[in-house]
């Protein structure tokens, strides 16, 4: 049996102001902070080591990887970052805040946007500054891999190769692998690893800063999947993630 163990950032700044982020390179809270470093007591108190990390290219996933893994007192564990794991990409929606924006297209609009398999946000216009390709994080990359907005269905085709590719191959050496990632890419993997139908995707919700165990066969099929810490707590994050855009 394999142990897999998936992470998503800590609060961003963002998140507690309830915009959409998407690929814009925004900062953890100090609440943020705190979920990263109780992530790392977390695995650190159950026993996790690990032999390799992989993360985004944005800063509120990073900066959640080092402070759990300061907390577990690791060091030297080897990283590798790309972009395949970066959020999904929210088009026209990045940087506007998710009750306004639900209170002008509708709740079921906007339920569609964040948590619907096919259906893709407003697009960026190229022009636009918030548009990757005036980012320097992604100058190497070619303009056909910057998207202007993404539905699920399109993290999970950038995420997938970087999974088969990159990923697994470790897994396979039995490397003990930590993902550190957004809501949606790691969306991505799980609707992968347990065959989530594309109905049945639109209900997972992935809280900040709780680990996510997944235990593995030598198929690397899922046997058993568990977030560590307190059960209530995790639910309570959840429901937070589900609300983002319930209108009072």
């Amino acid at each position: 049996m394999t142990r897999l163990v998936l992470l998503r950032h800590g609060e961003s700044q963002w998140n507690i102001e309830n915009r959409f982020t998407g690929w814009t390179d925004v900062d953890l809270t100090v609440k943020g902070k705190e979920e990263a470093k109780n992530s790392g007591a977390l695995l650190r108190e159950a026993g996790y080591v690990f032999d390799e990390i992989h993360t985004s290219f944005l800063k509120r996933a990073k900066r959640t990887m080092k402070i759990c893994i300061n907390e577990m007192g690791l060091k030297d564990i080897p990283v590798q970052s790309s972009w395949r794991l970066n959020e999904r990409h929210y088009g026209a929606l990045q940087g506007l805040n998710k009750k306004d924006t639900a209170k002008k297209f509708g709740d079921e609009q906007v339920h569609l946007w964040r948590r619907s398999y096919d259906v893709s946000p407003p697009k960026l216009d190229i022009d636009d500054p918030r548009h990757p390709s005036k980012d320097d994080l992604y100058s190497q990359l070619s303009q056909d891999k910057l998207p202007g907005s993404e539905c699920l269905k399109d993290t999970v085709n950038r995420f997938l190769p970087y999974w088969f590719d990159s990923i697994m191959p470790s897994i396979n050496l039995k490397k003990r692998i930590l993902i550190v990632a957004h809501g949606n890419s790691l969306r991505a993997l799980v609707k992968y690893l347990d065959k989530i139908s594309n109905e049945e995707i639109m209900k997972l919700n992935i809280p900040t800063g709780v680990p996510l165990v997944y235990e593995l066969d030598k198929e690397l099929n899922p046997i058993n999947s568990f977030y560590l810490g307190n059960q209530d707590e995790v639910s309570r994050r959840m429901d937070e993630v589900l609300n983002q855009t319930k209108i009072d």
